[in-house]
């Protein structure tokens, strides 16, 4: 059975002795040094081993990742720039995540398996109840280590592979041809300007250091779509055959990001060079295929006692907040051992009910707080 607790065990002694070796020189990072670059001065050595650390800090740990394993080393380009830094979007999650860095800390279980995903370049597979931080975890991560912004590619019933990877509007290139034959403008341009790299696809574009795509609720999905994922997160790698017709006369072609950035793509593929970091978030309500077990890391992440949630509520609304709502995290605990709630509920009644009449605070709560797991 596999334990997390023996993952950094496991990998300190891989991160030893793995040594590309070839003719040109190869400096492999110093095992007892810290992800900022400093050496190891707490003695700690179950924790040496750690590129993130839940810190909330930004460091350049990253740079001391070792090479992959052989089986998971790509060799994707040419290389493209990395991309954007932080956006709005972090910014609202993580506003909260860099004070609370402050007041608790991941546990030590948590670390290891996200250090594990990311030593062996395998997907994350998150899963637990609603509003217990599975998809700030992504953000946590790339702001940490300095990953630039998150690919975030929300899952739906209805969401395929094809919306991951790219699309072409084959549609607005026709109509742009037929306007410009009958000479009310000017000449289209190539076929790269109808065609966007999804979340997905972007993530596998060839980049130094990975980047972190956010793949949020797959549980949402039909039926297929987990097993679509399995050749494409395998594998590093995708074809764009629109490009692929053309690549005799037209090898290279830009295309536009997810990130709104434009790249070129050679020979109609996209082929990774450092393999992201992906987070797959489920609320449990489907299982997934053994196929796609097997080539994930798994992470549960369970319920959040009282210090947590306080220390929640204490970041996101301040201390005075967490004092008057104290009542309101006991009995959001006691009604969580037999109902499903999320913790956004817990602060959005803290919110209200912090400005609303003392009478009305319990009814306003009890209004905010229903069970998601109750038949509508």
């Amino acid at each position: 059975m596999f334990r997390p607790h023996s993952v950094g065990r496991s990998i300190r002694g891989l991160r030893s002795c793995h040594r590309r070796t070839s003719d040109e020189e190869h400096v492999v990072p110093d095992i007892n040094a810290r992800p900022d670059g400093n050496a190891g001065t707490d003695g700690n050595e179950e924790n040496e081993w750690l590129i993130y650390r839940g810190a909330g800090e930004p460091h350049d740990g990253i740079s001391a990742l070792p090479d992959p394993p052989p089986w998971r080393d790509f060799d994707g380009g040419p290389l493209v720039e990395p991309g954007p830094g932080t956006d709005s979007a972090s910014t609202r999650r993580l506003g909260a995540y860099r004070h609370m860095a402050q007041l608790h800390r991941p546990s030590p279980e948590e670390l290891e398996i996200v250090n594990a995903a990311l030593y062996l370049r395998r997907p994350l597979l998150v899963t637990g109840s609603p509003g217990t931080g599975k998809s700030t975890l992504a953000h946590a991560v790339a702001y940490e280590l300095g990953l630039g912004r998150v690919l975030r590619w929300p899952i739906v019933s209805r969401t395929t592979l094809q919306d991951g990877l790219y699309r072409y509007d084959a549609i607005a290139r026709l109509q742009d041809t037929q306007i410009a034959a009958s000479g009310r403008a000017q000449t289209p341009g190539g076929i790269g300007s109808y065609i966007r790299l999804g979340p997905l696809g972007t993530a596998l574009l060839p980049t130094a250091r990975p980047r972190v795509l956010l793949v949020d609720e797959l549980d949402k999905s039909d039926i297929d779509l987990p097993n679509d994922l399995l050749n494409v997160l395998e594998e590093g790698e995708f074809a764009i055959p629109e490009l692929e017709r053309l690549a005799e006369r037209e090898p290279r072609v830009e295309v536009l990001t997810d990130d709104s950035t434009k790249v070129t793509v050679e020979d109609g593929r996209v082929g990774c060079r450092a393999f992201p970091f992906v987070v797959l978030t489920s609320n449990g309500e489907r299982d997934f295929p053994a196929p796609l077990l097997r080539r994930c890391i798994h992470l549960e992440l369970g319920q959040p006692d009282h210090k947590q949630l306080a220390t929640v509520v204490r970041a996101h609304l301040g201390t005075e907040a967490a004092r008057i709502g104290d009542d309101l995290i006991t009995r959001f605990l006691e009604r969580s051992r037999s109902e499903l709630l999320a913790a956004d509920q817990l602060l959005n009644a803290i919110y209200l009910t912090h400005h609303a009449a003392p009478p009305s605070r319990d009814r306003l709560a009890d209004m905010l707080i229903q069970r998601l797991d109750r038949p509508r």
